[in-house]
């Protein structure tokens, strides 16, 4: 699926003695397009500012920083919640590193190392951070939590304690070890 934000930067065409600056600043339908492939309400302003640079050998490093206002519904309320996100962003591309073509993979060390690709992306990196820095369940202030509960008629809802597997044991335990006692 291609980036709402596309801006392909071919490797080997760019200088390898020195850096490349990148800025994306979404318009106003991008935006909105991303909020819709995100699934939040909407994006108020997304600016990506980082430098690519060669990094000894083949290798290139991306410093940068990502800052965007997203509006998303309360999971408690359903009001709406604006957050303010700043990601600095960090990646090393290297060929030293394979693509991976298996669904269990050992993790590298560094999480920030990638397979250096022919051409990267950088609207699918800003989508990527972005994606990963909207958060999952905001909260609106003063919020309180919810406790729901439900159960069939005529029977007990079901309680933290009713559903840990070992409590009937301990509880077993606790009565047949106080009978020895006695």
């Amino acid at each position: 699926m291609r980036p709402v934000l596309s801006h392909p930067l071919r490797l080997a065409d760019l200088p390898q003695r020195k850096p490349t600056a990148i800025r994306l600043v979404p318009d106003a339908g991008e935006l909105e397009s991303l909020a819709d492939r995100l699934g939040v309400d909407a994006f108020r302003k997304v600016r990506f500012e980082a430098v690519l640079a060669p990094d000894g050998g083949r290798d290139w490093l991306l410093k940068g920083h990502l800052g965007a206002t997203v509006v998303q519904p309360c999971r408690v309320t359903t009001d709406p919640v604006t957050t303010r996100i700043e990601e600095d962003v960090v990646r090393r591309y290297t060929p030293d590193v394979a693509e991976v073509t298996e669904e269990e993979v050992e993790m590298t060390e560094d999480e920030n190392v990638e397979p250096l690709p022919a051409v990267l992306d950088a609207g699918d990196l800003l989508e990527e951070v972005l994606a990963l820095a909207v958060p999952d369940f905001p909260r609106a202030e003063g919020a309180e939590d919810i406790d729901l509960s439900a159960a069939p008629p005529g029977a007990e809802p079901l309680t933290e304690e009713s559903v840990k597997p070992f409590a009937g044991l301990a509880a077993l335990r606790d009565k047949l070890g106080g009978a020895k006692d006695e």
